[in-house]
Formats: structure tokens, C-alpha cells, sequence
């Protein structure tokens, strides 16, 4: 009598399943340690991680959000993520917009809470997969950190060119100049440099980036204190200085 193969395939799925739970549970303490950890410390990005691995040079010099411009910090928000301060990690409004958008998703719908998750934790390029896991790490992100932590940790990983990584080697790289004394005009050229940081070149910029520049200086303008929650203690004490029209005021040119 033939012996029936159905009890041994059930096993081997119930084996299967076990293994895909234990490494799911292995992996979401991974990344809770992980989290506990760049709460405090200085962490690397996935990108530079992998020029490591590879031998290839990596600039990036760690500085604190009070060492960072305010212009930047202002920029990046207003170029990236205009409800960063009123968000729990994830915009839901902007990505249902965009997953309603009639022709198919035509922009992205990342904060910089979920940027920040893609370069800490996961891989370059666009797949569902990713997007699906930047979610979930975004919320537990907002929920671990405040404001000013997650903007600091993305302004001192993001990619300013070739293994350029971080606003103060991208200041000194393109500026010549410490992150702290960037300017307005020269914030919104890294800012606009973000979507495409290895073809926009902030130093000598293209009519391109140029005209990205100018839109996200008009969007610095009107921002207001919408983005002070991400601003250090002192420069969040001069708001009065990023007021409508304030920026206007000071003759900046790109």
C-alpha cells in the first residue's frame, strides 16, 4: 500500500512557516536593538556600509543639529517632507493622494521619517517590498525618537555625491565652509540636490537643479514655524527669523 505524502508535505510547510517566524522575531529585535542603539550613537547608512564592504572611500563627519545651519535644517524640510512636524513617521494623506493619483503614482510620498528608515535599515531602489517595510520602521522611528533626533541622523546620512555622506562633508565638499555657516541660497541648492545627489552637483549647478533651488527657497519662505520642532533650542528661539517674508527680506539669489 502506497503511504500517503500529504502528512510529510504538511510537515515540511509547518517547518517552513516555524523557520520564517523565528527569523521574523530575530529581525524585529535586530532592529529594536538597533533603534535603542542610534538613539545615542552615531549610525552609518546602508549606502555607506556597502562602499565599505567594497573598499571605497566614504567622507562623512559627524556633527550635532546645533552644528547644522538652521537654513538647511528649514530646507530639507520644506524640499522633502512640509508636514514633518505634524506627522506620527508616515503621511498618510500625501501617500493615499498619491496611490489615488489617476495616471499611477507619478511623485513619491516618503517623509524624511521613512528616508530615514530606507537609509538606516534597508536598500536603494524602489520596490513595493521596501516601501512596505519603511512603514512599519518609519511609525516605530517617530515613536522612539523626537523630531530633532530624526532630522539630525538624516541630515548627517544622506548622500551628497559620491560617498559624500552627511550635511557637514557635503558643506565642506561643495562649499568649502562648515555645515553651521551654510546660507540660505547654498542650503537650497543641497536641498534641491537631494532627489539626485550623484548627477546635481550643489557647487556648479545645472538650470535644473538651479530652478529646484528657487522653488525650495519660496517654500523656505512660506514655511513658517511649521518646521521648528526640528529646530535646535537656540535657533528655535529666533523663530521670528523664519516668519513669512523674513527670508524674502534678505535678498537671497541661487
Amino acid at each position: 500500500m502506497a503511504e500517503n505524502p500529504a502528512p510529510r508535505r504538511a510537515s515540511l510547510v509547518g517547518r517552513i512557516v516555524r523557520a520564517l517566524v523565528r527569523l521574523a522575531l530575530a529581525l524585529a529585535i535586530v532592529f529594536a536593538a538597533l533603534l535603542l542603539l542610534y538613539r545615542f550613537v552615531p549610525p552609518p547608512s546602508t549606502l555607506m556600509l556597502g562602499r565599505w564592504l567594497t573598499f571605497r572611500t566614504v567622507e562623512r563627519d559627524w556633527v550635532p543639529l546645533s552644528q547644522i545651519s538652521p537654513y538647511l535644517i528649514r530646507a530639507v524640510i520644506a524640499s522633502e517632507d512640509q508636514r514633518f512636524c505634524s506627522h506620527a513617521g508616515v503621511d498618510w494623506g500625501e501617500l493615499n493622494a498619491v496611490l489615488q493619483d489617476e495616471d499611477g503614482p507619478s511623485r513619491g510620498a516618503s517623509t524624511l521619517t521613512m528616508q530615514t528608515a530606507k537609509n538606516l535599515f534597508l536598500w536603494p531602489g524602489r520596490s513595493y517590498l521596501r516601501k512596505g517595510l519603511e512603514l512599519p520602521m518609519a511609525l516605530a522611528i517617530d515613536l522612539a525618537w523626537p523630531k530633532r533626533r530624526v532630522i539630525e541622523v538624516y541630515l548627517n546620512i544622506a548622500e551628497w555625491g559620491h560617498g559624500i555622506f552627511g550635511a557637514e562633508a557635503a558643506a565642506q565638499h561643495h562649499f568649502g565652509k562648515p555645515a553651521s555657516r551654510l546660507t540660505p541660497a547654498e542650503a537650497a541648492r543641497l536641498a534641491g540636490a537631494l532627489p539626485n545627489p550623484i548627477l546635481r552637483n550643489p557647487s556648479r549647478p545645472s538650470r535644473a537643479l538651479q530652478a529646484a533651488a528657487g522653488r525650495v527657497q519660496r517654500r523656505m519662505n512660506q514655511l513658517g514655524p511649521l518646521a521648528n520642532c526640528a529646530l535646535p533650542a537656540a535657533s528655535a528661539a529666533q523663530a521670528s527669523l523664519f516668519m513669512p517674508g523674513a527670508l524674502a527680506s534678505a535678498r537671497l539669489s541661487v
